[in-house]
């Protein structure tokens, strides 16, 4: 017959299994910069009320569920804390069974702490609402809720409202990107509904940004939408880009794409930049360098194509035809990519060109190099200002409507190969 424990004998036992540690050694051992796993594992309203900076949280009763995800190593150390030790005592027991080499628990817990006056954060959380809305994306540890937070404090500015901007501008609204600005001064058409699912048969006539308005409120009221419908030009484009954290590329003609280009170039803003044709899509990030930051930044649109095609020579989309579905799988990539941007993880496509053929349903990606002889983002740059782009791309200066050209030049000249 198994012996029986009342609650201190088990909490005695516990401790004589484990190392423990008081706040002032945990925070001597931060400042040396040893690599340490700090798990916060008291429940949320404990700890929205404040917790230590670098603290992972994991409530108690997923601890055995999720430490995996913050420190699948079990040789290194983790330090668990409570509010006064008794319940990471017992946690640090578990870990210990579970493989985990160095559990170590926290004296007094995070009270101790406070009692030390050791610096602790009180977090920005989520709502009830919100919290609900965002519970897978809080499942992950690339996320979390802190990244969550991140997102809903975010902004991003769509250039177009059509079928790249479409999907891309509904997850991010799903994703609770907090404020979604749109560039389109164009109407919808019958011939839209093909593939631009921001809109619908009621929506026919009716101008672009207010229907995108419509359709991500009714996905997400948590997103501000601002329409700008108006063209971007050389005159507004740098005034509108400023106001933004990042910008998504679903223009159709050669003139915006140079000039949303070298906007983000001077501005230090990233572009997630996407184009499609027929059955074949192509996404790529350019990162411009920001020195104050410390970013390097990569290959530009300039890098990979100096110069734009002759006119005419690269028949667009209501000339050659595009499958419907095809924005659908660009513009989520371009939607991922700029997730991963706002949060800082994972791979953003830096450097490389994913190239996807939909009629074999390849995905192919390939280096890019930044051009040191570039004219934007080159060593000794000769662009420097915002130019006609019209007139750049040997083109009539538009009075009112978009040049069509959603096929870009990378596929017409095999950029690619």
């Amino acid at each position: 017959m198994s012996q029986q424990l009342n609650r201190d004998q088990l909490v005695n036992l516990a401790k004589s299994q484990i190392e423990e540690m008081t706040p002032n050694q945990l925070q001597e051992r931060l400042k040396a910069g040893e690599e340490l796993t700090v798990v916060d594992i008291r429940e949320r309203d404990e700890w929205v009320q404040g917790h230590i900076p670098v603290a992972h949280f994991i409530p108690r009763g997923f601890l055995e569920l999720q430490i995996e995800q913050h420190q699948p190593n079990r040789d290194k150390p983790v330090v668990l804390y409570c509010a006064g030790g008794v319940r990471s005592a017992l946690a640090a027991r578990n870990l210990k069974e579970m493989g985990y080499q160095q559990v170590i628990s926290m004296i007094g817990g995070f009270n101790g702490w406070k009692n030390a006056s050791l610096p602790f954060k009180v977090p920005k959380v989520l709502n009830e609402d919100q919290r609900i809305r965002y519970s897978r994306h809080t499942l992950l540890s690339e996320i979390g809720e802190a990244g969550q937070i991140k997102l809903l404090e975010s902004s991003i500015l769509m250039i177009g409202a059509g079928g790249l901007g479409s999907p891309a501008a509904m997850y991010l609204a799903a994703a609770g990107v907090g404020k979604l600005g749109i560039v389109d001064f164009d109407t919808v058409d019958v011939s839209n509904l093909q593939r631009q699912l921001l809109h619908g048969m009621s929506d026919v006539g009716r101008p672009k940004v207010d229907s995108a308005r419509d359709r991500i409120k009714e996905i997400n009221p948590d997103v501000e939408v601002v329409g700008y419908r108006e063209p971007i030009t050389s005159a507004n484009a740098l005034e509108i880009i400023r106001e933004y954290d990042l910008v998504i590329n679903g223009s159709d003609n050669f003139p915006t794409r140079y000039l949303v280009n070298d906007a983000c170039q001077f501005l230090g803003k990233p572009l997630v930049d996407a184009s499609i044709f027929m059955f074949e899509g192509q996404v790529t990030v350019y990162q411009p360098s920001v020195a104050e930051q410390g970013v390097e930044g990569g290959p530009c649109y300039r890098c990979l194509y100096p110069d734009p095609p002759p006119p005419g020579e690269v028949p667009s989309c209501a000339e050659a035809g595009v499958l419907g579905v095809l924005p659908g799988i660009v513009g989520s990539i371009q939607a991922i990519e700029a997730i991963k941007m706002l949060l800082g993880t994972g791979e953003p496509l830096i450097g490389r060109l994913l190239m996807i053929d939909t009629l074999d349903m390849s995905f192919r990606t390939l280096k890019v190099q930044k051009n040191p002889d570039c004219p934007v983002c080159g060593e000794h740059p000769t662009v420097t200002e915002l130019i006609d782009y019209e007139q750049f791309c040997g083109l009539p200066s538009r009075n009112g409507h978009e040049h069509a050209a959603e096929r870009p030049r990378e596929f017409a000249n095999g950029i690619a190969a």
